[in-house]
């Protein structure tokens, strides 16, 4: 069964409760990418964006475009994430649930698979640019930060 980012996003509205539309979306980044450590796969199918805030779901964000807090989407399906993958984001929204938004894409911007992203695209800094952060380079940059 395949994973989507709605089901991601839906599960850690439910650990989170209310959140800002930023938030979640960093929380995702962060799920996919010690995903990719943690599991050695992909949590969901969706690609992940480097844009002038940080990784954005396209597809994540035309779900909540134009709302500030998000309490709940209506797509998604919780039962679709096996045990492995609810403890991975349950890690994830631990460590990184203390920061704000604001905090979050900060953290982002100065990390390399946005930079790399970015980069490799020509996108200058504060400039909009959908550039894909490939998993190869998430996996590369969290995992050496896991040893």
């Amino acid at each position: 069964m395949s994973v989507s980012v709605f089901d991601v996003a839906k599960y850690i509205i439910k650990e989170v409760k209310s959140l800002t539309a930023m938030k979640l979306q960093k929380l995702c980044y962060y799920s996919q990418a010690w995903s990719l450590v943690w599991d050695e796969e992909p949590l969901f199918k969706e690609n992940i964006e480097a844009w002038a805030l940080g990784p954005v779901v396209p597809e994540l964000y035309l779900e909540h475009k134009g709302q500030f807090k998000i309490d709940n989407i209506s797509r998604g399906n919780i039962g679709n994430l096996n045990n492995e993958q609810k403890e991975s984001i349950d890690n994830v929204i631990k460590f990184y649930d203390k920061y704000n938004a604001q905090q979050l894409s900060d953290i982002t911007h100065s990390e390399t698979p946005w930079k790399d992203a970015r980069r490799r695209d020509g996108i200058q800094e504060g400039k909009r640019g959908n550039a894909e952060i490939l998993h190869a380079d998430m996996y590369e940059y969290y995992g050496s930060l896991d040893e």
